[in-house]
């Protein structure tokens, strides 16, 4: 499901005072300009998720498109007591989950060529040591498990607290904080080892 021609430019999207509530109320009731408003208001950070949690570009608007699908078609279960970020990252963090699987979690031998890991000279500039950096990272994000780059992505990119988190990935708490203390660990020693390399 596509958003469509003339999606792009509403002024309601990053709002603070559209109230996400009464709109699901609308997807609800099957009004399309209620659902194309929340797809516009939900593709950014959704896009910026699901790359994050996956790394695989081609995947993200399947993934997408098909967590959109579902809030289309569960509208009418939605609590209006639960946030409706948490309710729609829930329905991405599961079909991400699903489409990994199928198509094998962990990068392709290309993905991994795409991304240098270190450079074999001085940074000329500050943009390119920028640049090298970020791509130690994003390789470093890869080596983690997408329960792991779910908790890394929701918490640092887009802000959201344990509960929440805890909330989006139906796990307790106590789990959330496990998986980022592991996901810390992890980058941390990746991220070493890399630096060393670059020296």
């Amino acid at each position: 499901m596509t958003a469509g021609p003339g999606i792009g430019g509403d002024p309601t999207v990053g709002d603070p005072l559209v109230d996400e509530v009464a709109l699901m109320g609308r997807v609800a009731a099957e009004q399309m300009d209620a659902f194309e408003t929340l797809y516009r208001l939900y593709h950014p950070r959704l896009t910026r998720f699901l790359m994050g949690m996956t790394h695989r570009p081609a995947l993200v608007e399947e993934i997408l498109d098909d967590t959109m699908l579902v809030v289309w078609r569960r509208a009418h279960t939605y609590d209006p007591e639960a946030k409706v970020s948490t309710w729609i990252f829930g329905i991405a963090y599961r079909q991400a989950l699903k489409a990994l699987r199928q198509s094998g979690d962990g990068p392709t031998p290309a993905e991994l060529d795409d991304s240098p890991l270190t450079s074999t000279q001085p940074a000329p500039d500050l943009e390119l040591h920028q640049r090298d950096l970020h791509a130690m990272l994003d390789h470093a994000m890869r080596a983690l498990s997408a329960e792991q780059r779910a908790v890394i992505e929701l918490t640092y990119y887009l802000g959201y607290a344990c509960r929440e988190i805890a909330a989006i990935m139906d796990c307790p708490v106590d789990t959330v904080k496990t998986r980022m203390f592991y996901a810390r660990r992890r980058l941390k020693a990746l991220l070493g080892a890399k630096r060393e390399e670059a020296m």
